[in-house]
């Protein structure tokens, strides 16, 4: 006879758990995305046919039925790329590849602060929002794919002013750059600084509704900036945007990954940065 817990026998208890675990991470892989909404419709049309059923309502059952059927289907064809990207996740998301992905983390650290630095000493102007908790699924969807490597070529040619995509922001997903010429919601906080351009204030707006970092490189100064949680913060070098990243991704630092830091052509930063 098995021992029980909380009156359920144990192997009752661990089914319920692994569900509980599985529906736990389907909701975190559907979080931000259109495929949620869709979820909730269906789960509010099965309520309704259960209902239905329970009241005697046989026909308004089966067209209830019919619709999840349907619904069921619909989803499979229409999400197919968020379907793919969550199997991906799950992989990723391995025990085994958490130290592979950690690695990762910081090679796009590193080519970010490489690009950051870079940018500023030429007075080009961008704006790299690396993705953390909150899905940017509808911010991607909105820009131009590109599902790229992050690497600091790419995000400099992105960014040059006479390049298709320099207009708007890039995001960065999972470790890959995964749209760019991304519109941002501007901010509209009426105590801001009247010195923060249109840029600094698109950083923040999204920083506002989300957890994501927005690496802000302004035009008219050169300054690198950090914008999280609806604040902007300067980076007087690129070893403290590093720094700052690492320390809000939670990455681990890299071997020789200050050299980038020396680089003369980065402009430090001033608490006037646009």
């Amino acid at each position: 006879m098995w021992e029980t817990v909380a009156g359920l026998p144990w192997i009752d208890a661990i089914d319920v758990l692994i569900v509980a675990f599985a529906i736990y991470q389907v909701l975190v892989l559907l979080r931000g995305t259109r495929a949620l909404h869709m979820g909730l419709g269906l789960l509010a049309l099965y309520a309704a046919s259960w209902g239905a059923l329970r009241l005697g309502l046989l026909t308004l059952n089966w067209i209830l039925q019919y619709l999840l059927t349907a619904g069921f289907v619909l989803i499979v064809i229409v999400f197919q790329p968020e379907i793919r990207r969550a199997l991906a996740s799950i992989g990723r998301r391995g025990f085994f590849l958490r130290s592979f992905a950690r690695s990762q983390e910081a090679h796009m650290i590193d080519e970010v602060v490489r690009a950051a630095a870079s940018m500023a000493g030429q007075r080009v102007g961008a704006i790299i929002v690396l993705e953390r908790a909150t899905r940017l699924t509808d911010t991607i969807e909105a820009g131009v794919a590109v599902e790229g490597v992050v690497s600091r070529r790419l995000l400099e040619s992105l960014f040059q002013p006479r390049a298709p995509l320099h207009d708007g922001a890039v995001i960065l997903s999972e470790g890959r750059l995964a749209a760019a010429s991304c519109l941002l919601p501007l901010s509209m906080n009426p105590y801001l600084s009247r010195e923060l351009g249109t840029r600094h204030r698109a950083a923040i707006g999204l920083t506002e509704e989300t957890d994501a970092v927005a690496v802000v490189v302004s035009e008219e100064t050169g300054d690198i900036s950090v914008a999280v949680g609806g604040e902007i913060h300067p980076m007087p070098d690129p070893g403290a945007l590093r720094q700052q990243l690492v320390d809000l991704l939670g990455a681990p630092v890299r071997p020789g990954a200050g050299r980038a830091e020396a680089a003369p052509e980065a402009a430090p930063a001033g608490p006037g940065a646009r």
